[in-house]
């Protein structure tokens, strides 16, 4: 009995020092992302770029709708979400394999600017503290800018204006409810919701968006098919 308490000590001991390595070196990898480009920097590249679109010149209902589908609890956390992350964990092991990350915004930012597409745990690590550090540095309305002019939309669009634009020939301003709500759909997988490449999976992508925010109490049943009937 003592033999197995003396391993189970040993385990555990092991696991806290890989742990803390581990932890050690994405800090250190989020440090150096840091020294080569600030938080500054990367406000001001994107607010000086021509493309650029503030969140006060989106539709409400866009921005809405973004960050329902994306980060329900964006406006409540402080850059990452102890629930989602808990949640995709389960998941995650209930179907044996990778469905979800539970990535904030504001992750998903950090990770957009900053790190590669690499899964690793030291690279998690280091959005986890950039993402930290961008909610001391920028206002909520400041990280969705981020967010929306620095993302793919499909179909070479890089950014919000960007895919207004080359959809819908329309200022990112100036798009319907219906247009706001289905743009804000495709970055989850652009080359399969573009509505060039598949409009009926655009569509059906839309209908999750809107029903998502119902559920989310972002808008009503009533205005989800008001909604729906514009494209009518």
């Amino acid at each position: 009995m003592r033999c197995i308490r003396r391993i189970l000590v040993l385990v555990l001991l092991i696991a806290v020092c890989a742990g803390g390595f581990i932890a050690g070196k994405g800090y250190r990898m989020y440090r150096e992302a840091l020294e080569e480009k600030s938080l500054a920097q990367i406000r001001k590249e994107t607010v000086e770029d021509e493309n650029f679109v503030a969140a006060e010149q989106l539709p409400e209902i866009y921005k809405k709708a973004v960050v329902s589908v994306e980060d329900k609890r964006f406006y409540r956390h402080k850059g990452i979400d102890p629930i989602g992350i808990a949640r995709a964990f389960y998941h995650n092991i209930r179907a044996g394999k990778l469905l979800e990350g539970g990535s904030t915004i504001t992750q998903q930012v950090a990770k957009n600017f900053y790190f590669d597409m690499d899964q690793t745990v030291e690279r998690k690590i280091a959005e986890i503290f950039m993402a930290i550090a961008m909610e001391k540095e920028f206002t909520k309305e400041e990280i969705l800018e981020l967010y929306v002019n620095h993302i793919y939309f499909g179909d070479g669009y890089d950014c919000v204006r960007e895919a207004s634009l080359g959809y819908f020939q329309k200022e990112p301003g100036q798009m319907t409810d219906y247009e706001s709500t289905m743009l804000a759909g495709i970055p989850n997988a652009p080359s399969v919701y573009a509505p060039t490449k598949n409009p009926e999976l655009a569509k059906q992508r839309q209908q999750q968006v809107l029903s998502t925010m119902v559920k989310n109490g972002m808008l009503t049943e009533e205005e989800r098919t008001a909604i729906l009937e514009q494209s009518e």
